[in-house]
């Protein structure tokens, strides 16, 4: 603490959402600073929502004076915070935009996981923050940047972030008291000392082995081979021959995609349903091949292995029901809310199905007979377009979804399906046409199908996008940059929902 004197205080912010103990962490640094003998003083300001404002904690400690009482700031002032930590990467670098952060000054922690916002959440396409930079900067703008997962960390002992927290403050040696002070504050709390203090014990750990490296964002998953799936001995069988058939079909650069995209849309419908997947792959590949993808790096059939993986798999009502029932699903909910063996946990849901989901749950020509008929698909949408909060951990609606989603077995035969599955055959049509005339350009053809995404209202929109974007091929195909515009038409798509910035890139196009 060679920074800070005793003629000052020691200033402390925190940074956290709802839910990660930012009073608690608070709380322990007070009793820390009292019990040291020490002068402090805590001050909190709300933000707006989780995850639109953090809550800022503002701790000032400052050894006792002998007979006076120090006056403290309530608020923390750019330039002038000793430490800033931070319970989510992104916060740090909120901090760093107030100026609590300075580089001759500050030791700035931070656990690297993210918790996205609601803008990140909600852009049409991918939203989510650059973490590299954010790490980059928060390292140039620090005095010292301490970086972990720390979410994890807390989450292997049973326990919160803020205990985690603590235990990363303990070992960057950032305040004038050693750790076991810090360990007696976190034993004398009251509820949930244990998993705390294993918390406490882990962050600390995992800080003091911190050697200087490049910063690697946490919850990247890691690829591998894809798990077996159950089933009879059949199923087993095609499913393993439908792995057989990867290695052998595809080249080596598509097999990794190609794997995960297997295992998606078996476990969306079945192994036969995965062989149906490989065989319009497998056609791809061999177009690929024909076009000169070997010099490309096969980059058609990379990404159509997991374009085509994701229209096979679409969202219906079959496959909410689906996961809404699964043990993995029930068990995740017990882990998330820290339920412990003996407790009760309650789920609601809310299902609002529309008309056209209804109808596509029907045989096919059935539900084209009913929408047909507006009288009709308006008494339907009457009786099921209600909000309704369902309690899946009960026998009766647990059972109609169970239900539901055992018609995946018959999915193939429902409206739904002939739906999407004409419409995923009119797609592979059109990359077919756009790789003889350009392979780049057949390869943003495949890239358009992200544009398709959600269900009901948003799924509607998606498509209106999609088809507007492929409506420029024809101008397009014929152009030695065809492919570079149909990418911009994509990503303009993706700007806004209104589709205000596609409508002015089309007629960009237009102009050509």
């Amino acid at each position: 603490m060679d920074a800070v004197t005793r003629e000052r205080p020691i200033t402390i912010a925190i940074l956290a959402i709802g839910g990660q103990g930012g009073g608690v962490l608070t709380d322990w640094l007070i009793d820390l600073a009292e019990a040291n003998g020490w002068y402090a003083q805590a001050t909190s300001v709300a933000g707006v929502a989780q995850r639109t404002g953090a809550t800022i904690y503002y701790i000032e400690m400052i050894p006792a004076p002998s007979g006076r009482t120090p006056v403290l700031s309530l608020m923390p002032a750019p330039g002038d915070v000793d430490i800033v930590i931070a319970a989510e990467l992104m916060e740090a670098g909120r901090a760093i935009q107030r100026g609590l952060v300075s580089p001759d000054r500050t030791t700035l922690i931070a656990s690297s996981h993210r918790a996205l916002g609601i803008l990140e959440k909600t852009a049409p396409g991918d939203g989510i923050s650059d973490s590299r930079r954010v790490a980059a900067i928060a390292e140039a703008r620090s005095r010292r940047f301490i970086a972990h997962d720390l979410q994890r960390v807390a989450e292997a002992n049973g326990s919160v972030i803020s205990a985690s927290l603590f235990g990363a403050l303990a070992a960057s040696e950032a305040l004038p008291f050693d750790r076991g002070s810090f360990e007696t504050v976190v034993a004398s709390g009251g509820k949930g000392v244990e998993a705390s203090l294993a918390a406490f014990r882990a962050g600390a750990e995992a800080v003091a082995l911190l050697a200087p490296a490049a910063f690697e964002p946490s919850g990247t998953a890691t690829k591998g081979e894809p798990k077996p799936i159950g089933g009879t001995a059949r199923e087993r069988g095609d499913y393993d021959r439908a792995l057989a058939r990867v290695a052998v079909e595809l080249s080596p650069e598509a097999r990794p995609m190609a794997l995960a995209g297997l295992r998606h849309v078996v476990d969306f419908q079945d192994a036969a349903y995965g062989h149906l997947y490989l065989d319009r792959l497998a056609e791809l590949a061999t177009l690929d091949r024909a076009r000169g993808g070997a010099e490309r790096g096969h980059i058609l059939t990379c990404e159509a292995a997991k374009y085509l993986a994701r229209a096979m798999a679409y969202d219906d009502v079959i496959r909410v029901a689906d996961l809404k029932t699964r043990a993995t699903r029930f068990d995740r909910v017990r882990r998330e809310a820290r339920a412990k063996s003996d407790q009760v946990i309650h789920v609601t849901e809310f299902m609002h199905p529309r008309a056209e989901e209804i109808c596509g749950m029907m045989p096919a020509g059935l539900g084209r007979a009913i929408e047909r008929r507006p009288g009709l698909v308006r008494l339907v949408d009457r009786m099921f377009n209600r909000g309704r909060h369902v309690r899946t951990d009960g026998v009766f609606w647990f059972t109609v979804l169970y239900a539901l989603g055992g018609m995946r077995r018959h999915r193939r035969s429902l409206l739904r399906h002939q739906l999407e599955d004409a419409h995923i055959t009119d797609w592979l049509d059109t990359v077919r046409r756009a790789v003889a005339a350009d392979y780049d350009l057949g390869v943003e053809v495949v890239r358009c199908r992200r544009l398709i995404k959600g269900y009901s209202d948003t799924r509607v929109r998606a498509e209106s996008k999609y088809g507007k974007v492929l409506s420029a091929l024809p101008l397009l195909e014929h152009r030695t940059d065809g492919a570079d515009w149909l990418r911009r038409l994509r990503e303009a798509a993706l700007l806004d929902e209104d589709g205000k910035e596609l409508d002015g890139a089309l007629k960009t196009v237009a102009s050509l």
